[in-house]
């Protein structure tokens, strides 16, 4: 419990000089993903158990992920045909399998060095910043941010990690379980929220 406290005062210390710092600083999509890869590495230690760091990830993807973005995207086609109902459902269970997934993923680099590579403009006034993770043996993790500007505050909108983008896989995931429901959408989110909760490759719970 000592031990979360502390990683939930990293996370909260962030925050703070997020919000705090320069307008100009505010902007730069480069030092904002500095700080918040530097971050999520720091606290995602495989020591710390995963119910600690699902619930530290948590609350990185509530404050610096555009949520609804991402989730408009991976809901694709089926986003004209779901009701409002349905939307937020959709968008808790996304959220659940979002924070659980990165949460495993990350894990495995904790305490490694993280490092800001390049960035440069993309289409739809969002920014791609390419970085590392720098692992003692074996080559280095490329992980690509895509951040968008929303009134002045960065915000994640993907992250690819080796090539494999969230926002792509999660969409092909939830067309596929919409396509083995019968398109049925309230079968297919309880089935994205199972899909959450089961253990991804080389990790435990």
């Amino acid at each position: 419990m000592k031990r979360f406290i502390a990683y939930a005062a990293l996370v909260l210390v962030f925050a703070t000089t997020a919000v705090t710092q320069p307008a100009k600083a505010q902007q730069d999509p480069t030092q904002f993903i500095s700080r918040l890869g530097t971050q999520a590495i720091q606290v995602m230690g495989p020591s710390v158990p995963l119910d600690q760091r699902i619930a530290v990830f948590n609350q990185l993807f509530s404050s610096y992920f555009d949520g609804p973005r991402i989730a408009q995207f991976v809901l694709g086609q089926y986003a004209r045909t779901a009701t409002p109902e349905q939307r937020q459902q959709f968008m808790a269970a996304f959220q659940e399998t979002m924070v659980d997934t990165y949460a495993r993923r990350l894990g495995h680099y904790a305490g490694e060095p993280f490092r800001v590579t390049a960035a440069h403009p993309a289409a739809g006034g969002e920014t791609l910043v390419s970085s590392q993770i720098v692992r003692p043996s074996g080559p280095p993790v490329d992980v690509e941010w895509t951040v968008i500007d929303e009134g002045g505050q960065p915000k994640v909108t993907d992250v690819s990690i080796n090539g494999l983008s969230m926002r792509v896989q999660e969409r092909q995931l939830f067309a596929s379980l919409m396509q083995q429901s019968g398109n049925r959408m309230d079968i297919a989110i309880v089935a994205l929220r199972q899909s959450g909760a089961a253990p991804t490759a080389g990790s435990s719970r």
